[in-house]
């Protein structure tokens, strides 16, 4: 933490940073929920010192269910979080463990009720379609599950796993193959996740990109939006990545180099890459097709 705040520190003092307002703050790439409310309050604290987020249209903070607290929603409330996510994945507890998660069913109705009960301005559940172990019928019970929550915005992506994994070599594929312990494959996963927008969407809820359904529409996703509309992001941590006036860029990716560098007093970038127009327009043209249409 003292290095993510020392990091912070430079940055702000960079001439391309310095005295630039945020427009959002995404606190993720993992799972900070994990540190403890005391941990969080004094990083918060110190992070607000640098670069306030009072005027921020938007303060995001990703949750493993398991790892909460009602104090440490408290605190999360109190240091100005606007946009809770929860990481509920499935319901099924065989599941959630099978997949390596550190909660179970019972815990995600408990923390869901002490943030509603804490009145976060805005709640989204993140779902994954294609989890091992996963079919049908279960997929089904997690999307009526999630509408029984009905909170303000759905996130569901598709499980992806790269060859080289042991999930990839040892289990067989739904749709290819016999489905007895099985991982999805594309289409299955793409037909569970249409599936999921067709019921949110009877619930009243409006699809507003590829991977999330919001309850009103007048609800903002400011983080995404601006993304993917070409906004700059200052990633910090070891291995972030970021993007700043048409360079992608990303902090040396071990821990070691990362802390040589801070302790020499120089901000820890470890490659970048710098886009054409070309490469701009095609990346923006991207990023757009997500939310369906071309601002």
């Amino acid at each position: 933490l003292d290095a993510l705040i020392q990091e912070v520190t430079l940055l702000s003092q960079s001439p391309v940073v310095n005295q630039r307002p945020l427009h959002y703050v995404y606190f993720g790439g993992g799972t900070p929920s994990y540190l403890s409310a005391q941990q969080l309050r004094d990083l918060m604290t110190r992070l607000r010192e640098i670069f306030p987020w009072d005027s921020a249209r938007e303060v995001t903070f990703e949750c493993e269910p398991g790892t909460l607290q009602k104090h440490k929603l408290e605190t999360l409330r109190e240091m100005g979080i606007t946009r809770l996510s929860l990481g509920v994945e499935n319901f099924k507890p065989e599941i959630l463990q099978f997949n390596g998660r550190a909660h179970l069913e019972d815990e995600i109705y408990r923390a869901y009720g002490w943030a509603r009960e804490l009145q976060f301005p805005q709640i989204n559940i993140d779902l994954i379609a294609g989890m091992v172990g996963e079919d049908w019928d279960n997929w089904k019970v997690n999307v009526k599950k999630t509408l029984d929550l009905a909170p303000d915005t759905v996130t569901i992506y598709q499980m992806e796993l790269p060859y080289n994994t042991v999930f990839s070599k040892e289990f067989r594929i739904i749709g290819q193959d016999d489905p007895v312990g099985s991982v999805a494959d594309w289409p299955t996963k793409r037909a569970w996740v249409d599936y999921a927008f067709s019921e949110f969407e009877k619930a009243g809820y409006t699809v507003t990109s590829a991977t999330t359904a919001m309850k009103n529409t007048q609800t903002e996703f400011v983080y995404r939006d601006a993304l993917w509309s070409g906004a700059d992001m200052f990633g910090t941590g070891v291995a972030s990545f970021g993007h700043l006036n048409g360079v992608h860029m990303q902090n040396l990716d071990t821990w070691e180099a990362y802390i040589e560098k801070l302790n020499k007093g120089e901000i820890p970038l470890g490659r970048a890459f710098p886009l054409s127009n070309q490469d701009l327009f095609i990346r923006e043209t991207v990023l757009l097709l997500k939310k369906g249409r071309l601002d």
